[in-house]
């Protein structure tokens, strides 16, 4: 039987496709306080601007394509049984081929209801605009987890941490919570490895590896590591 190998990914993997991020620009998002496009309160006070921030992104991410990153995570399925933790929205690594991919934070290409959010329509193209609606006539939104909003995967995210037999970290400045608290619920016998050119803080433990590098090259590192040390 293979081992579980656990994978958080966050924007760093995705950053090497070509998709913006918030991560090193002072909160700001394309030109925009993270607050105004990713907020109950800032969906509240200006629709217009949510739905044009995420059709840009949507149209952004249709011309970027998975990195080595994404595929090397594939490539680890040969070996492993692979489940990936995502904070990204993006579709990047089912487009690279991986079999089970979870997000935490919502999908990009993925629309909900505004007055019952279990109504969830795949988004057709990039654009989703003021008066698509869904079944009961509500407007439709982005299917993204907000700041401020409880994370509905959460709870199936530590049930696969805690299953793990290896965890990895990959391109996660682990500081967006809840999800940057999986790390501290795995065991201390279990092999945790993290990947990222700014290591972020992660409790001293016995089977600690960081590898500071971006994840197209990192990856390598990384299955060369859990080949010769874990399999």
């Amino acid at each position: 039987m293979k081992k579980k190998l656990v994978v958080l990914t966050g924007a760093g993997i995705s950053a090497e496709s070509g998709v913006a991020t918030f991560r090193d620009a002072d909160g700001l998002w394309e030109g925009h306080d993270i607050m105004e496009v990713a907020s109950p309160q800032g969906w509240r006070k200006n629709p217009d601007v949510v739905l044009d921030f995420y059709n840009k992104r949507r149209k952004n991410a249709h011309e970027v394509k998975p990195n080595p990153g994404h595929t090397q995570l594939v490539e680890l399925e040969k070996h492993f049984d692979v489940h990936i933790i995502t904070q990204n929205v993006d579709d990047l690594h089912e487009r690279a081929g991986s079999e089970n991919v979870m997000h935490l934070h919502g999908k990009l290409f993925e629309s909900r209801s505004t007055l019952d959010e279990k109504l969830v329509y795949p988004i057709k193209g990039w654009e989703l605009n003021k008066g698509d609606k869904c079944e009961r006539g509500s407007q439709l939104r982005p299917n993204i987890v907000w700041f401020g909003e409880p994370v509905p995967m959460m709870e199936k995210a530590v049930e696969e941490t805690l299953q793990a037999d290896i965890f990895m970290v990959v391109g996660t400045s682990l500081v967006v919570y809840p999800a940057a608290g999986l790390v501290d619920l795995v065991p201390d016998d279990i092999p945790v490895i993290v990947v990222d050119p700014k290591i972020p803080h992660v409790r001293k433990r016995p089977k600690l590896h960081l590898i500071e590098d971006k994840a197209s090259t990192g990856m390598l590192q990384a299955t060369q590591l859990l080949l010769e040390k874990y399999l």
